[in-house]
């Protein structure tokens, strides 16, 4: 047994003397949140980390007391349209709180919004140089447009609003164009988000290409929310599909990656629905034209033809015997019902038929003179 020893409250007091003395006053920390919850009292706890390229290299206990979170949790929110949340990089000003019976805890006194807006638009800036880099920006619009949409492949959550809105727009469109949507569910928010959306696009290309299209679709929500968007290995992965991907993330101003990197992209589920409705309604407007066009060109060639018909017509009738006999001329006919054209041939005795306008007499030739 050892001859000497401390308690675990002496020890708990040297930790906390030996923390208090090195950091004296608070300091200025930055972290990543890997949680956050605020407890009906007001009291906000996250726990914040640190990771390395081996993985996760240091870990400690924040609060946010009520009479500080009331203020600071508006403030972080108005500035930068988000609240507080998990895998956001913060620069906090802390105090180092070492309690015998708690452990370490750093309170939170300030925070700086401007950090995580910069630190946002900065991964994001750094996706889209790594996307343009590798070639990958532009690779979706090398592929062929679908001009006309119809087994539409969709990656969403089945409960989701936005797909809901997107369905029901596509069957109630005015005009009874039909459509053939299968839904790939997927997590559409969150740290886990850009994995389950890209295990969906593969699911969904590797039906052996059985969709004209894919398109994801998100509702609208906070910036937060709407964050992952930005990630890079999704838009790598949406930039590499053998399928077109279309986008209809719902946000009002800002354009995520996954945006700039697919086929194309609108800013709501029913905008993108209106999308395949157009592209139909434009093609049953251009078989109309060409039926009126074919229309128009046949009744010319029909018009030009009862033209003929009718020349053709006057022509017969001119021609017909009949009508020659009704203005005066006579048609003589020998014993055989031939035509008789000249007095040469004629002896006296023959039998001859002459036919009038009116009718017909039958003769008998007494004497034949010919012109000299």
């Amino acid at each position: 047994m050892a001859e000497t020893y401390i308690d675990l409250y002496e020890l708990q007091s040297r930790l906390k003397s030996a923390a208090e003395s090195v950091f004296p006053g608070p300091v200025w920390l930055r972290a990543e949140i890997s949680a956050v919850k605020a407890r009906p009292g007001g009291h906000c706890y996250l726990e914040l980390v640190q990771s390395g390229e081996s993985g996760l290299v240091a870990r400690a206990q924040a609060a946010i007391w009520s009479s500080k979170y009331r203020f600071l949790g508006p403030f972080f929110e108005s500035v930068t349209g988000m609240p507080l949340s998990e895998g956001m990089k913060v620069l906090v000003k802390v105090s180092v709180n070492f309690s015998q019976l708690y452990g370490l805890t750093l309170v939170i006194e300030d925070i700086d919004p401007d950090f995580s807006l910069g630190e946002k638009e900065r991964m994001r800036r750094l996706a889209i140089e790594r996307l343009e880099k590798e070639g990958l920006m532009n690779l979706q619009k090398e592929l062929p447009i679908p001009a006309l949409p119809y087994n539409i492949a969709v990656i969403s959550a089945p409960d989701a609003a936005g797909y809901r809105d997107f369905v029901r727009h596509l069957q109630e469109n005015g005009y009874g164009f039909v459509f053939r949507v299968e839904l790939f569910q997927a997590q559409m928010q969150g740290f886990d988000a850009p994995g389950s959306i890209l295990d969906a696009l593969d699911r969904a290309a590797d039906t052996g290409g059985n969709f004209d299209v894919v398109v994801i679709l998100r509702g609208g929500g906070s910036k937060t929310d709407l964050s992952c968007y930005d990630d890079y290995d999704l838009a790598a992965g949406i930039a590499r599909c053998p399928l077109p991907v279309y986008t209809a993330i719902g946000h009002d101003q800002d354009i995520h990656v996954c945006d700039l990197v697919a086929m194309s992209y609108r800013k709501t589920p029913t905008a993108m629905a209106d999308e395949f409705i157009a592209s139909y309604a434009e093609e049953d407007e251009r078989i109309l034209s060409y039926a009126s066009r074919l229309k128009l060109a046949f009744s010319g060639k029909i018009h030009v033809m009862e033209s003929r018909l009718q020349v053709l017509e006057a022509r017969i009738l001119s021609a017909d015997p009949r009508n020659i006999l009704k203005r005066g001329y006579i048609l003589a006919l020998d014993g055989r019902g031939v035509p008789v054209k000249k007095a040469a041939g004629r002896h006296p005795g023959d039998r001859l038929e002459l036919m009038f306008g009116d009718g017909s007499v039958d003769c008998e030739v007494k004497n034949v003179r010919q012109n000299e």
